[in-house]
């Protein structure tokens, strides 16, 4: 029982300090939150308070800004109302000028109005007086026809035989006058050029035919050369492209071949075949492949030779290739390469003496007959030829134009290329130059003078001094001394026109009249 009342004791305790414990610690927790709320006023009290400063803050700047860019605001709009006013004061400044032109134009065409008006009438009153004039015109042409017995068209051809008449006597005088002049300073200033040009480039030529015959140490060597069955011949003729002519000229081979390189590597291989005294095929084969690489360089070392003498750089090695292969080259028996390195020479000297470029002009020469090299393989001029090997290789127009226009192929409209023609004749017509077969110039001097007897009035026309002088004798009844000097001028065209020949044909028109009386 006492224990039972222990035990109650002890849970009437713990029960009272469960209470008690929970009460302390409500008591405890709402003197927290008191104090929390306490807490979270004061806090929201300041943190009000600071809104309330920072939004009046704010409301400063705001304030501050509108004032500010009101102020600007305000400026721009006087700057802007100030431009306004100076612009209108243009306008009204243009306005005024231009009611003013306007005044004057207005003026203007009521002045125009009234000159027209005046031109109508005038033009009216001029009709009038044209009309009068024809009608008078009309009859006085009748009455002309009348009293001649002849129509206008009859009156009008045989005025305009007149005029013509007296017309071409009066230009044939004009032309010999002009002529006369021209000829004093023309002639005297080119001769001065040219003789200069011959005096300072005096050349030596020699003629280098490309050989054909090739000397053979004795008789025997032809057989060795022909070989059994004529195998050697043969072959040597395959891997060369040229015909070989044993005939009974003693000690002589004759090569024949149109292209020249093929004729000079066939003569390298064969005297060298012929030196060394072994000829079989093989051997003509190897020998032939090596004569033809010592030819390639030798030809760009005489091409390369050719420019430093010409003083002519920058060319493109193909066209050098080709200049060495010029050497080779002859035309009327002059070689073609000492015939450019000439022509390259002489149109130096006069482009200096004519304050022209030296140095385009001795490359336009240096390359006018570059065609020549290929003429063989490419159908057409060799001036034209040439021209496209230029423009292939990246020449100037003006190197071009010259090489085209050099033999008149093309119209030389250049200083350049008239200076190439002239130094190309130049070089070709020197005396020992060129040689010319006896049947072409038999030819040429038959040409001359048919040439001549066929104008009217010509007697007789007789070419001396190996073609190069023309001399026609006329009619003195039939042609007068003007007309003299107008068919000396169409038998020259006639020659330029019809004829090829090198360097100038100088014609000369005798008129002769002779009196015979007998004193008894």
């Amino acid at each position: 029982m006492d224990n039972v009342l222990f035990y109650a004791l002890i849970a009437a305790a713990l029960a009272v300090g469960g209470v008690l414990g929970v009460v302390i610690q409500r008591h405890s927790t709402g003197k927290r939150i008191g104090e929390a709320n306490d807490l979270a006023r004061r806090i929201i009290e300041e943190a009000r308070k600071e809104a309330q400063a920072q939004k009046k803050e704010l409301l400063l700047q705001g304030q501050n800004e509108v004032f500010s860019q009101k102020h600007a605001l305000e400026m721009e709009y006087k700057e802007q109302e100030k431009a306004l006013k100076t612009r209108e004061k243009k306008l009204q400044d243009i306005s005024d000028r231009m009611e003013e032109k306007m005044e004057r134009i207005t003026q203007k065409e009521h002045d125009i109005l009234a000159q027209e008006k005046d031109q109508a009438q005038r033009e009216k009153t001029i009709t009038e007086k044209e009309a009068l004039i024809d009608m008078k015109l009309d009859e006085q042409e009748r009455r002309l026809e009348e009293v001649s017995g002849l129509t206008a068209e009859e009156a009008r051809a045989r005025l305009f035989e007149e005029i013509e008449a007296r017309t071409r006597h009066e230009s044939a005088k004009m032309m010999r006058v002009i002529e006369t002049e021209a000829r004093e300073t023309a002639d005297r200033k080119a001769k001065q050029i040219l003789a200069c040009a011959i005096q300072r480039y005096a050349g030596d030529y020699v003629s280098d035919q490309t050989v054909t015959a090739v000397t053979l140490p004795s008789e025997d060597m032809k057989g060795r050369i022909i070989g059994r069955e004529g195998r050697n011949i043969r072959a040597l003729e395959a891997a060369t492209g040229v015909d070989l002519i044993i005939d009974d000229t003693p000690e002589t081979v004759i090569l024949s071949a149109y292209s020249p390189i093929r004729r000079q590597v066939a003569r390298m291989a064969l005297e060298r075949l012929i030196q060394d005294g072994r000829i079989h095929p093989a051997r003509i084969e190897d020998i032939v492949h090596k004569c033809e690489q010592e030819l390639e360089v030798q030809i760009r070392e005489v091409g390369e030779q050719a420019t430093f003498d010409a003083g002519v750089h920058g060319i493109h090695p193909d066209i050098v290739r080709l200049l060495g292969q010029l050497k080779y080259r002859t035309s009327f028996t002059q070689n073609v390469l000492q015939h450019s390195l000439e022509v390259s020479a002489l149109c130096g000297m006069m482009a200096a003496e004519l304050g022209m470029d030296v140095k385009r002009a001795r490359r336009a020469g240096l390359l006018h007959d570059i065609g020549k090299a290929v003429d063989h393989e490419v159908e057409g001029s060799h001036a034209v030829i040439g021209a496209d090997i230029a423009k292939k290789y990246g020449e100037g127009k003006d190197i071009i134009h010259a090489i085209a226009a050099h033999h008149e192929d093309v119209h030389p409209e250049t200083a350049l290329a008239v200076l190439v023609q002239a130094a190309d004749s130049l070089s070709g017509a020197r005396p020992g130059a060129r040689k010319e077969l006896l049947e072409n110039y038999v030819k040429r001097l038959e040409d001359l003078e048919n040439i001549a007897d066929a104008f009217e009035g010509v007697v007789k026309s007789y070419a001396i001094q190996a073609g190069r002088e023309l001399r026609v004798i006329v009619n003195s009844d039939s042609v007068d001394d003007d007309a003299t000097y107008l068919l000396c001028k169409d038998i020259s065209a006639k020659i330029e026109e019809n004829l090829t020949y090198p360097g100038q044909i100088r014609v000369t028109v005798i008129r002769e009249r002779r009196a015979v009386g007998f004193a008894k």
